[in-house]
């Protein structure tokens, strides 16, 4: 191992870097830290299995990229050579860490783990962790990484979609265990856009620390207060853009002060409404929930959000109701007097003064809640806000400036979700014959449309499907698909399926259990899934249980839509989750039981069905279950328009 002075710099030659574990230390200086950086920023790839672990004082890391491989121990990027040696006064900087996941979903690690004090983690770019575990943790386990003073800012945390299960936070701060110890952390001016993974976006779980100036958009979760006392969140802006269970702040514990933030266009109910004080456990234990106590929420904009909740979860454990608290200066806009306050407990241990509201109702039997018509203006970038006069009436400060991407992560890498669409692609015509649509596929591009002429197309072969792919009937067209044994597609990895216009035929299908139109398969690289059935007919699915769309374990759904289609003489179930006991395929939206442990409650993607010409709801599933079959008699036939079946 060579020994490093300060003022020393390691360079990483341009190219790929594969199956790399890298063990940078050192005992660089403030005026002479110690660096390991890119040749060229975005041209030094680490793939395979590598990792980077840090331990020492004054270290830079900058412009690495992890892509197309996963970390073979707990963390991408560690802030420690070991138990012992932890990093100091360091700093990663300018580096990207994108879709780098270890192949089995539920199989757990960080792909950032502060340890150490002093630390930063900054203008770095971070997207698309779909196995369990926390994108970025700081971690308190020993008094050397207690009081740590990180400085966590200007990242790009970019799409991270449902996990299915806890353990999909984006960043947490401590852990159960540690929780009454100081982190003083702060986490500032970062974007997070679309972190989807669980509940809880931000988890704090320690005292002592700042998040300000943060933008999160379209980001299904809220920033909790998880445990620890005596947190600041100001001057951040919650974005939700319309999008169910989009949420804001979440206040557990003592001494917590949320001031200054904007709220728009936020969706969630229950645990993700736009501000929720929750209930407590009398002398809670480490992992449940402290009392609410001499928490001051003042200051703060809302506008057209869904709910605003007051003594969440209360329940024969979580009997305590927020105490000691100031609700005071708040401003709610919305349109026709929208009841968004709702009381689960009892709101006397709160104090509500000088709260303004237009076009919501008030708090029912709360003072401290005055209506009046306040002037708004829409602002260059998109948020509506009391105007100048209503500010200046109301003591409201200006908007604080809204962060942009552009300002966050790295120049040098496209942010956003990079998911190819349906339809985006080229369209490849086929002709009716014998294994057509696999030969099509293998030559297929993302995006693409595989358009069928009319007539008969047999497959002998499965149609693997590992990117985005649609199969379409041509113009005027009604094309028959049979298929000899099953699954007649396979979707692997990055697959997803839409099939639209088809006619398919399982009669010659050979009978075997498990049969299915349709299986998702957890591949790597792994990706949630998706399936749209458009204007499409499924017949002759007998034998055993034959479904129309079976998952696996492992496997888990952005959506499945169907709408227009029709389903006859099916022995099986049109969807068939059942394989999946873990929680990972499981979807729907997120039901608030527990947040760290929430399941996702069954919302029936088909609102309605059409039987011997009745219309009817669908039964609800039995209690506890967690899958749903979609079972259908044989010699039935439905038409079915489920549409937004989504996590």
């Amino acid at each position: 191992m060579r020994v490093l002075a300060p003022g020393d710099a390691v360079v990483l030659a341009d190219g790929v870097w594969r199956d790399f574990e890298m063990v940078f230390v050192g005992e660089g200086t403030a005026a002479q830290p110690i660096t390991l950086r890119a040749q060229t920023p975005g041209k030094v790839v680490i793939s395979g299995k590598s990792n980077l672990r840090i331990g020492g004082r004054h270290l830079v890391v900058s412009g690495l990229t992890f892509k197309d491989g996963f970390s073979p121990s707990s963390e991408v990027i560690a802030f420690r050579q070991d138990g012992k040696a932890l990093a100091f006064d360091s700093r990663v900087t300018d580096t990207v860490i994108d879709g780098f996941n270890k192949p089995d979903r539920g199989a757990e690690d960080y792909w950032v783990g502060l340890y150490g004090q002093n630390n930063r983690f900054d203008h770095n770019h971070l997207q698309g962790k779909l196995n369990k575990g926390v994108t970025l943790a700081v971690v308190l386990n020993s008094a050397e990484s207690q009081q740590n003073h990180h400085r966590i800012d200007h990242n790009y945390f970019g799409p991270r979609p449902p996990l299915g299960s806890n353990g999909g936070e984006t960043i947490r701060v401590g852990t159960s265990p540690f929780s009454r110890a100081q982190s003083l952390t702060v986490v500032e001016d970062n974007y997070f856009e679309g972190c989807s993974g669980e509940v809880e976006i931000v988890s704090n779980k320690s005292g002592g620390n700042i998040y300000r100036r943060n933008v999160f958009v379209r980001s299904q979760g809220a920033l909790v207060l998880r445990h620890g006392d005596g947190n600041l969140v100001e001057d951040n802006v919650f974005l939700g853009g319309g999008l169910a269970h989009t949420g804001g702040v979440r206040v557990i514990n003592a001494g917590q002060t949320v001031r200054d933030n904007y709220f728009q266009g936020l969706r969630g109910d229950g645990f993700t409404a736009a501000l929720v004080l929750m209930n407590g456990v009398p002398n809670s234990p480490l992992n449940r929930y402290d009392q609410v106590l001499d928490a001051r929420i003042e200051k703060n904009v809302f506008v057209d959000v869904n709910a605003v909740l007051f003594g969440a979860g209360a329940d024969q454990e979580r009997t305590l109701a927020p105490a000691r608290s100031m609700l005071s200066r708040n401003v709610f806009l919305g349109s026709g007097d929208k009841a968004v306050f709702k009381a689960m407990a009892p709101v006397d241990g709160l104090t509500f003064a000088g709260n303004v509201i237009d076009g919501v109702a008030p708090l029912a039997g709360a003072p401290g809640f005055e209506a009046r018509v306040i002037g708004r203006e829409t602002l260059p970038d998109g948020r509506i806000y009391p105007d100048a006069a209503a500010r200046e009436a109301l003591g409201l400060k200006a908007p604080v400036k809204l962060l942009t991407r552009e300002e966050t992560g790295v120049a040098w890498y496209p942010k956003g979700d990079q998911t190819v669409a349906f339809d985006s692609g080229r369209i490849l015509k086929v002709r009716p014959g014998r294994d057509q649509l696999s030969a099509a596929a293998a030559k297929a591009g993302a995006g693409d449309i595989i358009e069928l002429a009319a007539g008969d197309y047999a497959q002998g072969q499965v149609v693997e499907v590992s990117q985005p792919l649609t199969f379409r009937a041509g113009t005027g067209a009604e094309p028959l698909v049979t298929f000899d044994h099953t699954p007649l597609f396979n979707l692997v990895g990055q697959g997803a399926l839409k099939l639209q216009g088809l006619r398919l035929s399982g009669a010659k299908a050979q009978d075997a259990i498990g049969n299915a139109v349709i299986r998702v398969s957890p591949g790597y690289p792994p990706s949630n899934y998706a399936v749209e059935l458009v204007d499409t007919e499924v017949s002759h699915l007998g034998g055993q249980a034959f479904a129309v769309l079976m998952g696996e374990k492992s496997t888990f759904a952005d959506h499945v839509t169907i709408s227009g289609s029709r389903f006859a003489d099916i022995s099986g179930a049109v969807l068939d989750l059942a394989g999946e006991t873990g929680g990972s395929a499981y979807t729907g939206p997120r039901q608030s039981t527990s947040p760290e442990a929430y399941s996702r409650a069954w919302a029936d993607p088909c609102s309605t069905f059409s039987e011997a010409g009745r219309t009817r709801a669908p039964s609800a599933p039995a209690s506890g279950s967690r899958t749903r079959r979609f079972a259908t008699s044989r010699r039935a036939s439905r038409r079915c328009d489920w549409t937004a079946f989504r996590s």
